[in-house]
């Protein structure tokens, strides 16, 4: 068998955000959704060149814009085993508010903050 395709335990399609502040998006994954910092290459001028987080199963790559990269408004929807304290989490952790948690019509229970790096983050969970 030939040498596997991607690192041990990565999805085989992974978020990449290229934001404005990625050490604080970093930081509000931790703070938010538990997220455990994979590994962090800076660039010259002390901003972050690459970053890696897990959530859950999920790694997701972070960086932060620069010429001919800029940043881009992202959206991103993140199953979690509680959006309401999730939600509470994220807005304790500095982000605003899209919508408070609520079901509508299928089986989530789905709310919305934006992060101070420009991604608004889609949190659900599954009720039945």
């Amino acid at each position: 068998m030939g040498s596997p395709f991607k690192p041990e335990g990565y999805n085989t399609v992974s978020p990449y955000l290229i934001v404005d502040g990625a050490a604080g998006t970093i930081e509000f994954l931790i703070r938010a959704f538990d997220a455990v910092e994979l590994r962090r290459f800076p660039d010259p001028s002390g901003g972050i060149r690459h970053a890696e987080v897990r959530v859950g199963d999920t790694v997701i790559m972070i960086a932060d814009g620069a010429d001919g990269w800029p940043p881009v408004p992202s959206h991103v929807h993140l199953y979690c085993p509680d959006v309401d304290d999730s939600y509470r989490r994220a807005i304790d952790a500095g982000a605003i508010s899209v919508q408070e948690p609520v079901r509508k019509g299928d089986e989530d229970r789905r709310g919305g903050v934006t992060d101070a790096g420009g991604t608004t983050w889609w949190i659900a969970t599954r009720e039945g």
